[in-house]
């Protein structure tokens, strides 16, 4: 089975949806998927896609907060050590029914196997299916260090063997990474060879199963029918591909959209004076940064980083490209999360000292690069005006910037490239609540090099150890004094431009109800219905 022939199966059921009775709640998304296996994917559509849509996890955040909760397991044990996680599984979970698959037997301990092996084991045959890609999050967590052994006890049981204690692995678990595929699946793909479908046309066990994708326009979605939850309210769920803000808005206004993620700031007025719609709001766990090539000179010397943080009005891009709707970010981390350092003191904008510093350095013509995002995303929202701001800034110093920007899953492959030269804007909304989630997974060691999520390849031992520090113990209060001791050292160190924090918005219809947002930023359609 190929996806083409899918798409060319399901095109007239498209067209017949909007004229079908079936309850369709239509999401404007705001850009395409990399793709719907959500393990080797990081950007937030793919999550939103099929991370909270068509896959479940052992565990999952309670909707709306922070706290995991029993899932595709019914019940889990940690042992005294904490090297021993036993989880035993829910009976009865069905795997989604398709045109291209029909399931014969439940999901079991096979699957769950099966879905973390892949991303740990270089000699499977499913470790790169898809060429060029890699597990961010499985490498950055460090699962394969941690993750000694995964155990079959028998088909409804499963225990994970660790190396060492890990204080966030429970939360770790109920990332999209952690998805759990279907075995039987994956086997008769192989067996087809067809591996790539397990990309393209995805199975899962979750609320919705996939239908069809046509790029950079619709994703299709069906109410699985034997969800182990109950079958969901809203029939059909579709994700209309609408890159532009304004166009968004004008779609969820006309009635074409039912709810959109990521409103322009400068619409944010008139959408709350509409009296049709409803715009929730709350703060973002997030942050943006720009971040330098550490590896590459003359971004390796601290002093030339910390030159150029201070020739950025890093107030003026936050009034001018937020408009209200951030704050300035000081820490690699969010104000609203644990352990974050507040008495850490924030960079000065010295255009000045700045370019006296660079001289001190022996830098002078000084050209780089400035990558900017092609899509709007929660934690920025126009990354294309911060870096002009940016290059305005930097060449009141004497420093030449070209701004280079690139297709978004492009964008985001290249960025990892340990050779890329210059600077990359991007930024990371909290998929777990922990501060690991950031300070290991964006900045640690074992997240340099290709593929992995540290953009500025930046391996500081001293940082790294006390993150390593914090990972094995389960006291809170130890953990904040070692992640607030490294937020010290990130800031003298400077591998990042930290540029905002922001609010995030999702205005919808009215006639959406149960809708509830996610402070981890990903978009849960459980529970959704559309009123009469």
């Amino acid at each position: 089975m190929k996806l083409a022939h899918l798409l060319a199966a399901s095109s007239l059921a498209l067209m017949a949806g909007a004229a079908a009775q079936a309850k369709t709640l239509v999401y404007c998304s705001e850009g395409s998927p990399e793709g719907f296996d959500a393990a080797p994917y990081t950007a937030g559509t793919t999550l939103d896609a099929s991370g909270k849509t068509v896959y479940n996890r052992l565990v999952e955040f309670d909707l709306g907060t922070t706290n995991v909760v029993p899932s595709l397991a019914e019940s889990y044990e940690v042992s005294e050590d904490g090297l021993e996680y036993t989880f035993k599984l829910r009976p009865g979970v069905k795997f989604h029914t398709t045109d291209y698959f029909t399931p014969t037997r439940d999901m079991n301990a096979d699957d769950v196997i099966f879905s973390f092996n892949r991303q740990g084991d270089e000699s499977s045959p499913w470790h790169q299916y898809i060429a060029g890609i890699s597990y961010e999050y499985y490498s950055g967590m460090e699962m394969p260090a941690v993750i000694k052994e995964i155990q079959k006890v028998d088909d409804l049981t499963v225990k994970f063997v660790l190396t060492r204690p890990e204080a966030p692995f429970l939360a770790n678990l109920a990332m999209s990474f952690a998805s759990i595929v279907s075995k039987e699946y994956a086997d008769q793909l192989e067996a087809a060879g067809t591996m790539e479908d397990l990309n393209n046309a995805p199975i899962g066990t979750g609320p919705f199963k996939f239908v069809a994708y046509q790029k950079d326009a619709v994703i299709r979605y069906q109410a699985h029918d034997d969800y182990w939850k109950g079958r969901e309210k809203i029939d059909d769920l579709v994700f209309a591909i609408t890159t532009d803000p304004a166009v968004r808005m004008q779609k969820l206004q006309a009635g074409e959209c039912h709810i959109m993620p990521y409103p322009a700031p400068a619409d944010l007025e008139a959408l709350k004076a509409d009296e049709n719609l409803t715009v929730m709001e709350q703060a973002g766990l997030n942050v943006a940064y720009l971040a330098y090539n550490t590896t590459v000179a003359p971004f390796d010397k601290p002093e030339v980083r910390k030159a150029l943080n201070m020739a950025m009005n890093k107030q003026a891009i936050v009034d001018a490209v937020f408009q209200g709707t951030g704050q300035l970010a000081k820490n690699p981390i969010p104000p609203t999360m644990w352990s974050y350092n507040d008495a850490v003191v924030d960079t000065t904008y010295d255009p000045e000292a700045a370019k006296q510093m660079l001289a001190d350095a022996g830098v002078s013509d000084l050209s780089m690069e400035i990558w900017a995002m092609p899509v709007q995303r929660p934690y920025m929202p126009n990354a294309r005006r911060t870096a002009e701001m940016l290059q305005e800034d930097f060449s009141k110093i004497g420093v030449n910037v070209e701004i280079v920007s690139y297709e978004w899953g492009e964008y985001l492959a290249k960025s990892t490239d340990p050779t890329r030269k210059g600077a990359v804007i991007l930024g990371w909304t909290g998929d777990n609540g922990d501060p690991d989630n950031f300070l290991a997974v964006l900045l640690g060691c074992a997240a340099t090099g290709d593929g992995g999520a540290n953009r500025a390849q930046w391996c500081n031992e001293e940082f790294d150890a006390l993150i390593q520090k914090a990972k094995v113990t389960s006291d809170q209060a130890e953990r904040t004094k070692l992640y607030e001791e490294a937020q010290v050292i990130f800031k003298d160190q400077n591998p990042w431009a930290t540029l905002g924090h922001s609010t995030v918005f999702m205005p919808m219809s009215k006639k959406v109800t149960g809708y509830v947002m996610d402070p981890l930023g990903t978009h849960n359609f459980t529970g959704v219905d559309i009123a009469e």
